[in-house]
């Protein structure tokens, strides 16, 4: 184990670095409770790179820590030092069976990047082709899993440390970091990842994304096609000139679309569409793409239609394919009815959609869940689109959800902080646009797809569908309910709020009913032994016991009963 990769330290000695620093910086407490980001970068900063690593997924997961944890941890920088050309050399060679010169025709020995995980060289391949080369640092993956083992272990030795209100599940978020942390790790997965990307948005208008030469890889070895281009931040900031202005509101329009496209076409999307990960690079002038296409065919005659745009002489290029989302079409149908109800801002409908993309981890409410969301969301439904801070308003409504025994499944909250993450991208492209309003008709469409309604546009006629459906059935399922009932197969159940209290309550005055008449006749039932047993020793001791037993019986009745009321009063009181 190591701070840096080259010095190597016990397992015992990192354990109380670890656990030093976590105490230097109030870690659980703060963790425990969401407070003070600051200082928890801090300690991750001082731990090193996987525990750097680990910062960076948390600020892709909402559901596990607050805006502001996510906001700082987009701060934590993973620059190490770089590791020497011979290390190089050597990861290559055991990686693939090869050494580098009888792969690459140049490889630059100095890395222009060097990250947590891995360094990254420009290079050429036999034939010239210009490919961008990540090694992973030596022992990488014994360095990940020896630190995660250690920080279980000092999460367990903290486990009696008071903290207060608990915010987050420490272990549930542990578990879910080392997953990603370890599948990040293993260039493979990237690999798949890159080629899948590739072939579903390279070309989609001004958007390209780099071939992965999965030929040269190996699961320590990346090789991509070399991108030349600058950050998309590069565009922001310029509102005093036109032209680029016209070119932001563009680019941002290209985004939005094809994000919505990898959602609800493809159902598989960037994660982490952070600036860093979209370089803005200068395309080929003349290139048209087709944005229409119609074929009709009558017997052996058939017409084909074409319509071409000419595209604008740049693109935007993705990278980075280690953190993907991908949604099964259940989750995309969850996912379209959510963005519709949060657009008709009806609050009923909005509690309905997200009950869709939730597991239940206990006993729901349904009612009650409806009640409290619609009164959270009531301020937001005054406000804009583009007004709505979606980062906060998803944390609190997951805090919502977890208070009702309800869980939003990881693949939504991953979806919706890259949705946040490319809107705050696209905001500084264009003010005016909001990803909403640009999803709104992405959902629908998505819908109308799955119902069969392709020849709909209008939201109106969309909506007159469903009602004509569901009027048209209407009949047919009044005639089976006065059936149902008639035949004795339904039972009518009838809930106001409050009940389960009343009830626990109703049983808890039974219980006590019914210990009362047992005492009664035990107290009798001792009486007459003792009145009657005066020449009988041991039927007169029965029959003491017998009332021994009814007043230790009543003592623990009235102190239960007098702690039920201090609880009630002290719960009153808060």
């Amino acid at each position: 184990m190591s701070n840096d990769q080259g010095q190597t330290v016990k397992r015992s000695a990192r354990l109380k670095e670890i656990m030093t620093v976590m105490r230097k910086h109030h870690f659980l407490s703060n963790f425990y409770r969401q407070e003070a980001p600051e200082e928890i970068c801090a300690a991750l900063q001082e731990l090193g790179p996987t525990f750097i690593k680990l910062g960076q997924i948390l600020s892709t997961r909402p559901d596990l820590v607050s805006p502001a944890y996510i906001k700082t941890f987009h701060q934590l920088q993973d620059q190490v030092k770089a590791d020497p050309f011979a290390s190089v050399q050597q990861t290559f060679a055991a990686a693939t069976g090869k050494q580098i010169g009888d792969v690459f025709a140049e490889f630059e020995e100095k890395p222009f990047a060097s990250a947590s995980i891995g360094q990254v060289h420009h290079a050429k391949l036999k034939d010239g082709t210009p490919v961008v080369v990540k090694v992973q640092h030596p022992a990488v993956t014994q360095l990940v899993n020896t630190d995660l083992a250690l920080l279980r272990q000092a999460i367990k030795l903290f486990k009696y440390v008071p903290t207060g209100k608990m915010v987050v599940d420490l272990d549930k978020t542990l578990d879910e970091l080392s997953a990603s942390l370890l599948s990040e790790i293993n260039t493979m997965n990237e690999v798949q990842n890159g080629e899948e990307f590739y072939r579903l948005n390279n070309g989609d208008g001004i958007i390209m994304v780099p071939k992965v030469y999965r030929d040269y890889c190996a699961p320590q070895v990346l090789v991509n096609q070399a991108m030349v281009g600058k950050s998309i931040r590069t565009r922001f900031g310029h509102d005093d000139d036109e032209k680029v202005v016209k070119e932001n509101k563009y680019l941002a329009k290209c985004l939005v679309r094809n994000f919505m496209k990898q959602v609800f076409v493809d159902r598989f999307f960037h994660a982490d569409p952070h600036p860093g990960n979209i370089l803005f690079a200068k395309g080929q002038a003349g290139e048209r793409q087709t944005t229409k296409e119609l074929a009709k065919r009558w017997g052996a005659a058939s017409v084909r239609y074409q319509r071409q745009e000419e595209l604008p002489p740049y693109r935007l290029v993705y990278l980075d394919f280690g953190m993907m989302g991908r949604l099964t079409p259940v989750m995309a149908d969850g996912i379209a009815e959510v963005i519709l109800a949060l657009t008709s801002k009806n609050g009923h409908r909005i509690a309905e959609a997200i009950l869709g993309i939730c597991n239940q981890v206990g006993e729901v409410n349904e009612q009650r869940f409806t009640r409290e969301l619609g009164s959270f969301l009531r301020p937001y439904m005054a406000q804009g689109l583009g007004q709505i801070d979606f980062a906060n308003m998803l944390y609190r409504v997951i805090q919502l959800c977890q208070d009702n025994n309800l869980q939003i499944k990881p693949e939504v909250t991953l979806l919706v902080k890259a949705f946040g993450t490319l809107e705050s991208t696209v905001a500084k492209l264009d003010p005016d646009i909001s990803m909403m309003a640009v999803a709104r008709p992405f959902g629908l469409a998505y819908l109308k797809r799955k119902l069969r309604a392709r020849d709909l546009v209008d939201d109106g006629l969309f909506k007159s569908l469903v009602t004509l459906e569901s009027v048209s059935q209407l009949p047919e399922k009044v005639d089976t309910a006065l059936d149902t009932i008639n035949n004795g197969d339904i039972e009518f159940k009838l809930r106001y709020q409050g009940q389960e209290r009343l009830v626990k309550q109703v049983e808890r005055i039974t219980n006590r009913f019914l210990i009362v008449i047992i005492l009664a006749a035990v107290i009798l039932g001792s009486s007459l032994l003792v009145e009657n047993s005066t020449q009988h020793p041991h039927i007169y001791h029965l029959g003491v016991m017998g009332y021994a037993i009814s007043i230790a019986v009543i003592v623990i009745l009235v102190l239960s009963e007098l702690v039920h009321r201090f609880r009630h009063w002290r719960n009153q009181n808060k």
